[in-house]
């Protein structure tokens, strides 16, 4: 009995053994993967090690060193009599490899210490693989605001650190509307959850950044993320060097850009006649829309925004409500023409349901129409996402007291609107029935469709 329970400990002791063996050589030669700018300076350190001994040799005049190679000499000639010079060359090669790998892995160990404290499990060479990764990935622009745009970023940066949100500044409601009212500042709210979903550490900071102050003379309600871009905003100057200023902070992978920096005000024109104004008060009105526009119309574009669209190698436009997060930014005309004018994959990622007061009873074919109407008929993109499967019975039923209900795919006038239909299973149900697109599903296959697009060129 104690014999075999020895026998089990010493084979799951060799077990482990190996796999740590493995787990560390395999370490070692991450260190040799192309792209990351390695090998050649452990090739200029080793030369320099060559040289300085040389050097060295030379100032003393060979004295010690002609003895200490003598000494090598005799020892390898020793060991070329035991072993073949075709076993023992390669032996002595591999033992220095080794060697030199043992120490440079050893210094590398020392600095990740220093810096990723904290008992990190992650090791420096797979944050640099990373890291290169992620930065060579696509130039993508997303354009959007609301809860849609910040969930298709969280999925989008594990992909790419290209990453670029172009953000309406329309919002005029709760926190942001009173901080606009107040401060005379433009909105942060939608700009506050994409610099959450940016950033490394996402978990921590979006419970920062959405924590609602529940007391206090004033701060009730406001979210911390609110108040804070507030502050950075009358330290720098404006949004665009604050946001700017907080990415830093924050460590936000991407940026986030303000569609424009002017006081933009929302308007809508309904069926029956009324004109409505202030984003917040649409969808409440209740009526179908006809038009939206803005107060100053044709507001200037950030250039900064503009750059990115005309570099950029791909343009995601949506998720997000219709016309209160989507089109806000298309109203600013310089945005508009970049996007039409551009050459790169553009693809509309389409709302699994219908917003009540928005687009009550709209087909997929219906927001693609909406979409063209406001920016003078022209396409911005040339294929839509939409979710395949319906969603839960208990969904259908909690939405349908919402007079919602799933947007409907009109495949024959999608098609005959020119746009591809990209058909794809991206729907995510939490436990009380709320449907929301799946950041890393909807990800993938944005990225699949993208390779396939340019693949296809």
């Amino acid at each position: 009995m104690s014999i075999g329970f020895l026998r089990q400990a010493l084979n799951a002791l060799q077990k482990q053994s190996r796999s740590r063996t493995s787990h560390r050589v395999n370490q070692w030669f991450k260190w040799l993967s192309p792209g990351i700018s390695v090998k050649r300076w452990l090739l200029i350190s080793v030369s320099g090690v060559v040289l300085a001994s040389l050097g060295l040799a030379i100032w003393i005049k060979l004295t010690p060193i002609f003895w200490a190679l003598e000494l090598v000499r005799n020892f390898l000639g020793v060991i070329t009599n035991i072993l073949p010079n075709y076993v023992s060359g390669p032996l002595v090669i591999l033992f220095g490899v080794l060697l030199v790998l043992w120490g440079q892995s050893r210094t590398v160990g020392s600095i990740t210490k220093v810096l990723r404290p904290g008992g990190e499990e992650e090791e420096l060479i797979d944050v640099l693989l990373a890291h290169h990764r992620l930065y060579r990935g696509p130039k993508i622009v997303v354009i959007g605001g609301g809860t849609g745009l910040s969930t298709l970023l969280r999925g989008l940066k594990t992909y790419s650190a290209n990453i670029t949100a172009v953000v309406t500044v329309a919002d005029d409601g709760g926190s942001s509307g009173r901080l606009r009212e107040v401060f005379g500042v433009l909105p942060p709210g939608d700009i506050r959850n994409c610099l959450a979903a940016l950033a490394d550490e996402e978990k921590l900071l979006t419970e920062l950044f959405q924590y609602r102050f529940r007391a206090g003379d004033g701060l009730m309600g406001h979210s911390f993320g609110n108040l804070f871009l507030t502050a950075m905003t009358e330290i720098t100057g404006d949004l665009e060097q604050a946001v700017a200023a907080s990415s830093k902070v924050l460590a936000v992978r991407g940026q986030v850009l303000p569609a424009t920096l002017s006081d933009v005000r929302l308007w809508a024109e309904l069926a029956d006649g009324r004109r409505i104004e202030g984003e917040s008060s649409i969808p409440k009105a209740g009526g179908k829309i006809l038009k939206v526009g803005c107060i100053p119309a044709n507001p200037p574009a950030l250039p900064a925004a503009i750059k990115a669209i005309k570099e950029a190698d791909y343009i995601i436009i949506g998720p997000g409500s219709l016309y209160t997060s989507l089109i806000p930014n298309l109203l600013v005309p310089e945005i508009a023409d970049a996007i039409a004018a551009t050459n790169v994959p553009r693809i509309y990622v389409c709302n699994i349901m219908t917003q009540p007061g928005e687009t009550q009873d709209y087909t997929v074919a219906d927001h693609i129409r909406a979409i063209d109407d406001a920016c003078g008929q022209r396409r911005l993109f040339d294929a839509v996402l939409v979710h395949k499967k319906s969603p839960s019975a208990q969904s259908l039923i909690r939405y349908a007291q919402q007079k919602s209900n799933p947007v409907f795919l009109d495949r024959e006038a999608v098609t005959q609107l020119g746009r591809r239909i990209v058909p794809a299973n991206v729907l995510y149900e939490d436990e009380t029935g709320c449907v929301r697109h799946d950041p890393p599903k909807l990800a993938k296959v944005l990225l699949r469709w993208y390779s396939g697009a340019n693949h296809g060129k």
